[in-house]
């Protein structure tokens, strides 16, 4: 499959099934934190690319596989409110897969009435706020020079008054950025403006877009969650998940679109270390995938 992947276990929202929306990699941001990697260039220009049609064409023939699925999530190596048409995926997981959906956004674009009416498609929205002004929000985010901070904020407060589905909110802390208690209070207060009904902290633990950015402590982030209203969860740590048997395509569709460590794979594919260490050199060696060293522990990276 070239635009869904899993479906994947994870800890938040059980059994995901992933769609990805994107041309790798476009983005409206090129965050220091990236997991995928720099944006080569920051974008805001809805485009119908990669086209729909394949996309659900995938869908359906996932659909006759019979796979269960808890989710279908609209996602992928960029921004997914990019693709003019995001919302027909969530229209295929309510009408069609009869499961629930969730739109993963960094929520640049929600200042667009278009965008919220169809970001109001999805069961769960997950969008994001790691800064408190402009300066803040280009510091960390990097945005396309066109976006304004306090026009997405007011569109999250405009979103929250006509959307009745579960919204969640993920804060990335970098230390040296936004990791100041003072600073996150402010994130906080705005938060707090348009209701969420979760917030996750969440910091680097895979290998940033920028290697200058740090690991927040797990301690320290426990101590920030409580600023909050809800008090946030500190997720810190990769979360658990569940992949399907051992094969080098699966491993390869996996780590093609967001690095993994050795531990995580051995965990989600529930093998010994040593047995994924011996695949991954198979496939390095045949210039498949890269393995390199991040903080004391080995990552795969695409090639």
């Amino acid at each position: 499959m070239k635009h869904i992947f899993g479906p994947v276990t994870s800890r938040r929202y059980g059994l995901s099934l992933g769609v990805d929306l994107s041309v790798p990699k476009t983005c409206s941001f090129n965050c220091s934190f990236c997991q995928i990697g720099p944006t080569p260039q920051t974008s805001v220009t809805r485009t119908a690319q990669p086209p729909i049609q394949d996309i659900l064409a995938e869908l359906h023939q996932w659909l006759k596989s019979k796979e269960p699925a808890d989710f279908i999530t609209a996602a992928g190596s960029g921004e997914p409110t990019l693709h003019l048409h995001f919302s027909e995926v969530l229209r295929f997981a309510r009408n069609e897969a009869r499961c629930r959906s969730l739109l993963l956004s960094n929520g640049s674009l929600f200042s667009l009435p278009e965008v919220r009416q169809d970001a109001a498609l999805a069961d769960v929205v997950k969008i994001s706020l790691h800064a408190w002004d402009q300066h803040s929000f280009e510091s960390i985010s990097r945005p396309h020079p066109s976006l304004c901070f306090d026009a997405i904020i007011e569109g999250y407060r405009q979103f929250r008054l006509d959307f009745k589905g579960q919204i969640d909110l993920e804060v990335f802390i970098v230390p040296g950025i936004n990791d100041t208690p003072d600073q996150v209070r402010k994130i906080a207060n705005i938060a707090a403006s348009f209701h969420p009904d979760t917030i996750m902290l969440n910091t680097a633990v895979r290998p940033p877009a920028d290697n200058s950015v740090t690991r927040c402590p797990q301690t320290h982030l426990r101590l920030l969650a409580h600023l909050f209203t809800p008090v946030a969860q500190a997720v810190g740590d990769e979360p658990a998940a569940s992949f399907p048997d051992l094969k080098p395509e699966v491993l390869l569709e996996l780590v093609s679109r967001h690095p993994a460590s050795l531990r995580f794979l051995s965990t989600g594919f529930k093998k010994p270390e040593q047995e994924i260490r011996a695949l991954l050199d198979s496939l390095a060696s045949s210039s498949k995938l890269r393995i390199a060293e991040h903080q004391g522990e080995l990552w795969v990276f695409p090639q």
